[in-house]
């Protein structure tokens, strides 16, 4: 299977030369639980244009520090990609921004959101554990966040599979819609999410905020089982 990676957002330029860029994160995420699955990636961000989404297999789009209302020339042809790929029936996953455009893209809702940014290690309870996930799923799962913006409404058909007090719709699924989505950031390890976290002290964050972001950290993270996740869900739609 060839995934295609929508990329919609880069790694911030004063940490630029120190990691990978976003598409390579996911590359790496989901080769350990498919090590056959080819990507290709897409750059929006960077001027090149949508394919037609009926000919691709699959298709993950990544986070971004843009908004769904912004006035990007690439987000009103996102939004008709993603509806595009829904009619098609091709399964597609989105990550953080990718999880808000294709909420907003498929008939929901979102905004900025006035609980302010979500930094750190969170923490959701599972809602709904779909056939896909093969039993491999906790009562809570905890992973990096990076956002502000959120989804508040659903599309017609979807339901949470994973939620929190701060983030309510931490995860959907779109029923008879091949897609699923997440608001954390399953391709963000510690080292990534910490030196994130650093490079927005003051812009907007607060170091106390960013301090405890960083703490946070220490604890065991899911990333791996959502990687599991995502490569499963692709599969299970093929």
């Amino acid at each position: 299977m060839k995934l295609t990676i929508i990329e919609t957002g880069l790694v911030p330029e004063a940490i630029r030369a120190d990691f990978v860029d976003y598409p390579e994160m996911f590359r790496d995420l989901i080769s350990v639980a498919s090590p056959d699955m080819e990507f290709e990636t897409v750059s929006v961000i960077k001027g090149e244009a949508l394919p037609d989404p009926s000919t691709l297999e699959g298709i993950l789009i990544t986070g971004s520090p843009a908004g769904v209302y912004d006035d990007f020339p690439w987000i009103a042809p996102l939004e008709d990609f993603i509806r595009g790929a829904a009619k098609a029936g091709v399964p597609q996953v989105g990550i953080c921004f990718g999880h808000q455009i294709m909420a907003e893209a498929l008939g929901g809702k979102v905004i900025k959101s006035p609980k302010g940014w979500g930094i750190g290690l969170h923490t959701y309870e599972m809602k709904a554990c779909p056939d896909w996930m093969e039993g491999n799923c906790p009562a809570t799962i905890s992973v990096p966040v990076s956002h502000q913006d959120q989804v508040v409404e659903l599309p017609p058909g979807a339901s949470v599979m994973a939620r929190s007090d701060f983030t309510p719709m931490a995860a959907i699924d779109y029923g008879k819609t091949p897609a699923v989505s997440f608001q954390c950031h399953p391709e963000f390890n510690a080292e990534y999410s910490a030196a994130l976290y650093r490079s927005r002290k003051g812009r907007p964050l607060t170091e106390a905020a960013v301090h405890g972001a960083i703490e946070s950290l220490n604890a065991p993270l899911d990333n791996q089982r959502l990687g599991v996740w995502i490569a499963n869900f692709l599969s299970s739609v093929r």
